[in-house]
């Protein structure tokens, strides 16, 4: 299943006073940390939860940390040891030919969050990185970057980038892709390098005749971008 957050948009573009900033890999124990940053950072700025109202969602916050047991995911810690940064992937592995479609929707009992995986599920109909890389097994899925307001302008975006790549140059996992809700995010992952491969308007998207999620501007679509990354 396709990502129903995206990466928050972060500004990496101003240099600010140098800080002793170290990424590690994202631990179990650190649950509590990382949804407590999300809370603050990211849950209520994501245009699609924004537009939903969302308000508070255990099934978002177990959906956002399902992944930290693959030891794929970045923590940015300050000299303190505080964390100031995240970066959740998952691995996304190629189903089998017989394999059956999991619905995280229906099982979902939150109606705002719901809609969030009823419209990724769609999507999941829509399009597949598999389909335009026909002879990868797995690729590596992106599932949330986040830094904290008063560390943005510090480079721990990129930071956390770096660390991501470096982990699939280790693993020799070629494709990154990353869905994107939010116009600046996108914009953002293009300047790293990824490249447009699906697009979906918000209007163009209808339940019964209606628009369920229609963010405010400037986000407009869903969009879908990837990176090979060698």
């Amino acid at each position: 299943m396709s990502n129903a957050i995206e990466p928050k948009d972060v500004d990496n573009t101003k240099q600010k006073q140098p800080e002793q900033i170290r990424v590690e890999v994202v631990q179990e124990k650190d649950t509590e940390e990382i949804l407590n940053m999300l809370k603050a950072y990211f849950f209520k700025d994501e245009p699609m939860n924004n537009y939903l109202n969302m308000g508070d969602c255990v099934e978002l916050e177990k959906y956002a940390t399902k992944s930290i047991g693959e030891q794929c995911s970045f923590k940015a810690l300050n000299s303190r040891g505080e964390i100031i940064g995240v970066a959740m992937n998952s691995i996304v592995k190629k189903p089998k030919p017989d394999q059956p479609f999991h619905s995280y929707a229906a099982d979902c009992n939150h109606p705002q969050f719901k809609k969030i995986l009823t419209l990724m599920e769609y999507i999941d109909h829509q399009y597949s990185t598999f389909n335009l890389y026909p002879d990868i097994d797995k690729f590596l899925d992106a599932t949330i970057l986040s830094v904290d307001a008063n560390y943005r302008g510090y480079g721990v975006a990129g930071k956390l980038m770096e660390a991501t790549m470096q982990y699939m140059r280790d693993n020799k996992i070629t494709v990154f892709q990353v869905l994107c809700s939010s116009y600046f995010s996108a914009r953002v992952c293009e300047k790293m390098g990824f490249k447009k491969v699906y697009v979906l308007p918000f209007v163009d998207y209808k339940v019964d005749g209606v628009n369920p999620i229609l963010p405010a501007e400037p986000h407009k679509a869903i969009q879908i971008l990837v990176k090979e990354i060698h």
